[in-house]
């Protein structure tokens, strides 16, 4: 192995004491990118696995390239480019700068922090990294997407002490901040529609609903994705395909998964029932971001609920939450980002409680037992 070889020569001139030494974060962030670490337990017993942090995001990342490529196509199919090819290559020229941008201003921070502190290099901005384009606008400008960037690193990771550390999704901060603080670039008039035209996005179609009128956009179209919104949350469909990869490697919980829609489901058809709204109930699981937020989002290991029933319980309150929003406020049509933004705050105390019932529903057995 040319590649393995040419490592291990190199190696002792960014280790400590070496020429480069002051590099040596940087260097074993790319080295432990290409191969799996070589370092060993010294004592006690450890589990042994091939899998670390990296790999993990990098299934993440695998896991993303459908909605991904997808919603690429989809920009250039919305702005009227005849056939799957040149749609697509329209979407993909629209659409890198705003990738570039976000994972060079993230990694360019990490880096520094990671020297700065002499530690790894956090991999978690491998897959936030990808999330932040995929909940932006299109044609969202790039200083506001490096700007968004910087403040949910710094903010919503480093200062918490960085990968593993955060309270809130940082690519989730990353939208919030762009969308409290240049609100036209994010969901006004400014907002992208097709062939550089403007217009109400499907989730604000759907908030001036009226029974009997046509739905904004078909079951298929908006199952399929066939319609304006952020990159990455257009296809249901695609999200489901990342979510069967995320699932069948174990990466992220079915139960945060399935109680999201669940509680999405079950407000929706409250709404219904009582006359509050009158669309499908469904719909709200098809437009917007709710399916990406489920998939991709909520799941987030770091900051969603660790217990089995905390799991359950953090979902559907995420669900439930994202649909009162859109239901409840009209000049917020979109609840996804700030449901769990609010639930990630909640997580712990979640935990907190069922951790404490358990406590006391196995000292009530021991008592008894005695």
């Amino acid at each position: 192995m040319g590649l393995r070889k040419f490592v291990d020569k190199i190696k002792p001139t960014f280790s400590e004491g070496g020429k480069l030494g002051f590099l040596h974060s940087t260097f074993e962030g790319f080295e432990t990118f290409l191969y799996v670490p070589n370092t060993v337990t010294r004592k006690g017993s450890h589990v042994r696995d091939c899998n670390d942090i990296k790999r993990v995001m990098i299934v993440v990342v695998l896991a993303l390239i459908p909605a991904t490529l997808f919603g690429m196509y989809n920009v250039g199919h919305l702005a009227g480019e005849e056939g799957i090819l040149p749609a697509f290559w329209y979407g993909f020229l629209e659409t890198l700068p705003t990738i570039i941008v976000s994972y060079v201003t993230g990694l360019a921070i990490e880096f520094a922090f990671a020297q700065k502190r002499k530690h790894e290099i956090n991999e978690g901005f491998l897959v936030t990294g990808l999330l932040i384009p995929l909940v932006m606008p299109v044609t969202i400008p790039l200083w506001i997407v490096a700007l968004s960037t910087a403040f949910a690193v710094i903010i919503g990771k480093e200062v918490f002490g960085g990968t593993g550390m955060n309270v809130f999704n940082p690519a989730l901060l990353a939208r919030a901040f762009a969308f409290f603080a240049y609100t036209p670039q994010m969901s006004g008039e400014a907002v992208w529609y097709a062939d550089g035209k403007t217009g109400a996005t499907a989730l604000e179609q759907l908030s001036t609903y009226t029974a009997g009128s046509e739905l904004p956009y078909s079951v298929s179209d908006a199952f399929f994705g066939f319609m304006p919104g952020s990159l990455g949350e257009t296809s249901t469909c695609a999200i489901l395909i990342g979510a069967a990869i995320l699932l069948f490697t174990g990466v992220a919980s079915w139960r945060i998964m399935l109680s999201v829609f669940v509680g999405g489901l079950a407000f929706g058809y409250l709404f219904d029932a009582v006359g509050v709204t009158e669309y499908p109930a469904y719909y709200h699981l098809l437009v917007g971001g709710f399916a990406f937020g489920a998939v991709f989002m909520a799941t987030d290991p770091v900051t969603s609920a660790q217990t089995n029933t905390g799991k359950w319980i953090y979902g559907f309150m995420v669900g439930a939450l994202a649909v009162l929003i859109r239901v409840v406020n009209p000049a917020y049509p979109e609840g996804m980002m700030l449901s769990i933004l609010f639930m990630n705050a909640l997580a712990p105390l979640i935990d907190y409680f069922v951790v404490e019932r358990n406590v006391a529903r196995r000292k009530k057995l021991i008592k008894n037992v005695k």
